[in-house]
């Protein structure tokens, strides 16, 4: 494990210094390296952006944390102001290292004939595909990654990209199946350890995800999800990366960054949250959160640090999260919820209950909680109880509820698109809202108008200014393709 991590952050080390290369560029990949060193770094950026960047950027989004009143770093977020370099990193981390890395995996797999490193490499490319769309859009997809053959890679629409990275999928999955080699990497895959048949079961749950979050648009494929359910082959153990140490440039990145190195002063609790939790006596507060220099839980409304300010950050609940606490890139949970919605949508319903149940009892294990807990809040007459109903957007509502509480600090910009796309929790102005229930505020220092809150980002402008088939957008309220209710 040591090797591993000596490996792979150095490798994340040299990736943050080449902010300024184009994506399809990669000095990062010696051509006689190892495949399996090279895919362990790989997945190293991946969880860097996503346990980093996307975990603050999601925070905000999903309404978990907002910026506390002595503090100002996070304010372009927390005001709906985010500018055209606001993610200049996080775009060359995901291109230039992760997506470059995995394409030398791919290559070296397919010379090899290894069958089974391929299709992990073909998944965590969908994967880090699914992020970036989700997040930007229309992106350069299909005439990416090509090197000197195309430095100005056209974008291709969402939609496109979808059926793209399924059929991905689904080839790597053929590929696999037709001759099943295992995978000659081992332990340097910190997620699944090589285990072919987990990875199989991630397959599933990512393509699961992937038609629901199509769910309304016009490429709803309901007899591609009927199929999932009937093979009923989804994850049975959290997707994670946990090689972290309690150490700096070891730790998850979320802690080093905002914790360990800015000093625990950028993100409290936002109400939205907090007082549904409060509210509703829910385990998970403790685990999410931790109480302030007061010993309570305390927050304060999405972007209301006006009304506090002569109080700083330790006055505040903050995330509750350590040195050593993984990064998630699919939880059983999530799995489970994701079923619950398909056959609340395609099952008239039948299932939803059971998958709905799981779905809160395996949040609890994901944040190291007595399961019993869940079964009192799902159980008869329980808080959470799941409630019937014939009415699809009735019945999905509490399960999208629980997904958004499930994803706090596990996988924060994952909750933003879920809450982006099903519009659960609702929006409203503040004094109208009932956190009980669970409800977002338009951001009190919000620099739009209306109840806009963000749909996108802006493209970097590293990318825009390099590349002329990339034409900026004009605001940050645009919808991607799939935000469609």
């Amino acid at each position: 494990m040591k090797n591993i991590l000596r490996l792979l952050f150095f490798s994340i080390l040299i990736t943050s210094c080449t902010e300024d290369l184009n994506i399809n560029d990669n000095p990062n990949t010696p051509v006689n390296v190892d495949k399996s060193f090279v895919l362990t770094a790989a997945q190293g950026s991946l969880v860097t952006g996503l346990g980093g960047q996307l975990t603050n950027l999601g925070g905000f989004l999903a309404q978990y944390h907002t910026q506390p009143p002595s503090a100002s770093q996070y304010l372009s977020i927390d005001t709906y102001n985010m500018n055209i370099d606001f993610s200049d990193r996080l775009w060359n981390e995901l291109w230039a290292g992760c997506l470059n890395d995995l394409n030398f995996v791919l290559s070296k797999s397919d010379e090899e004939g290894d069958t089974g490193s391929f299709l992990i490499a073909s998944l965590l490319r969908a994967y880090t595909f699914q992020i970036l769309t989700d997040l930007y859009g229309d992106i350069p997809y299909s005439e990416a990654l090509l090197g000197s053959e195309n430095i100005t890679p056209s974008v291709d629409f969402g939609g496109d990209i979808y059926t793209g990275i399924l059929g991905e999928i689904d080839s790597a999955l053929t590929k696999y199946n037709n001759n099943p080699v295992p995978s000659t990497v081992g332990a340097q895959d910190a997620i699944y350890n090589a285990d072919m048949d987990e990875w199989i079961k991630f397959a599933n749950t990512l393509k699961l995800k992937l038609y629901i979050r199509m769910a309304y648009t016009s490429q709803a494929n309901a007899s591609a999800v009927t199929a999932l359910l009937a093979q009923n082959n989804f994850i049975t153990s959290d997707a994670k990366f946990a090689l972290y140490e309690n150490a700096q440039n070891k730790a998850n990145p979320f802690y080093d960054v905002q914790i360990d190195r800015l000093g625990d002063v950028n993100n409290i609790a936002s109400n939205s949250l907090l007082q549904f939790l409060e509210a509703n006596a829910d385990p998970r507060e403790a685990a999410i959160y931790r109480t302030n220099a007061s010993a309570i839980f305390r927050g304060i409304d999405q972007g209301d640090r006006d009304n506090y300010s002569s109080e700083v950050a330790s006055a505040f609940s903050r995330p509750n999260i350590t040195a050593t606490t993984p990064v998630y890139l699919m939880t059983v949970s999530e799995s489970n919820f994701l079923q619950a919605e398909a056959l609340i949508r395609y099952a008239n319903g039948t299932g939803a209950k059971a998958k709905y149940d799981a779905g809160v009892l395996n949040s609890f294990l994901t944040f190291g909680l007595d399961p019993a807990g869940a079964q009192t809040l799902t159980g008869t007459g329980g808080t959470y109880e799941y409630m019937s109903s014939t009415d699809v957007e009735t019945a999905l509502r509490q399960v999208i509820i629980q997904k958004w509480v499930s994803l706090a600090y596990v996988n924060t910009i994952e909750g933003f698109f879920e809450t982006n796309r099903t519009q659960f929790p609702e929006t409203v102005t503040l004094g109208n809202e009932n956190y009980a229930i669970g409800n977002f505020v338009v951001s009190v220092s919000s620099v739009l108008t209306g109840n806009q809150t963000p749909n996108t980002l802006f493209y970097p402008d590293t990318e825009t200014s390099k590349n002329p088939n990339i034409t900026q957008k004009t605001s940050l309220t645009e919808k991607v393709w799939w935000d469609q209710k």
